[in-house]
């Protein structure tokens, strides 16, 4: 199995190309510089998720369409193969477990979030929404300028075409389960 890095290359690339844009247009559309896009096209380093959100608006399209493995008519995903994505300095990893493609409107995530880790997201595509459970620790989510005390054993929804935001404020690793439903 290909790692992330090397899945979300070939995507970016792939996307690029077909949407006929040289590197440079791309740099311009999302504010990434085109070293950097280089860099993450041959699979080099490790692109954090608001710098692949970048790139998604960018191109304006959906993020998971950057993380989307090859297709097969099943699938079997173990955390344990599957390599995150980094926000705060690794204190939030994001595991794309089911990533969208153009046949399904959602995407499934597993996230790890450590004591005192804070994640901003960039708006999603107009229309989007989360759908989150926590299965252990309490987080603060801000959303659409509310913030929400979300815990264990607690489910929430919310637009997610503006910012919002994740914060960790318990003592102990909050592990939570992420839907994004896209329109």
């Amino acid at each position: 199995m290909d790692t992330m890095n090397i899945i979300v290359a070939q995507n970016i690339k792939r996307l690029r190309e077909e949407n006929k844009l040289s590197m440079e247009e791309l740099s311009r559309l999302s504010g990434v510089s085109k070293s950097m896009l280089a860099q993450i096209e041959r699979g080099d380093g490790n692109p954090t998720i608001s710098t692949l959100w970048k790139i998604s608006n960018g191109m304006k399209v959906p993020f998971d369409a950057l993380t989307i493995r090859p297709k097969s008519p099943y699938e079997l995903v173990k955390l344990s193969d599957t390599q995150p994505l980094y926000e705060d300095g690794g204190k939030v990893r994001n595991y794309p477990v089911f990533p969208d493609d153009e046949d399904r409107r959602f995407a499934a995530y597993y996230l790890e979030l450590d004591p005192g880790s804070y994640w901003e997201s960039e708006p999603h595509l107009k229309g989007t929404e989360e759908f989150i459970t926590i299965f252990s620790g309490t987080m603060e989510i801000l959303a659409d300028s509310r913030k929400f005390q979300v815990q264990k054993g607690e489910s929430i929804r919310f637009k997610a075409d503006t910012v919002h935001s994740y914060k960790n404020i318990g003592e102990e690793m909050t592990i939570l389960h992420m839907i994004l439903f896209n329109p």
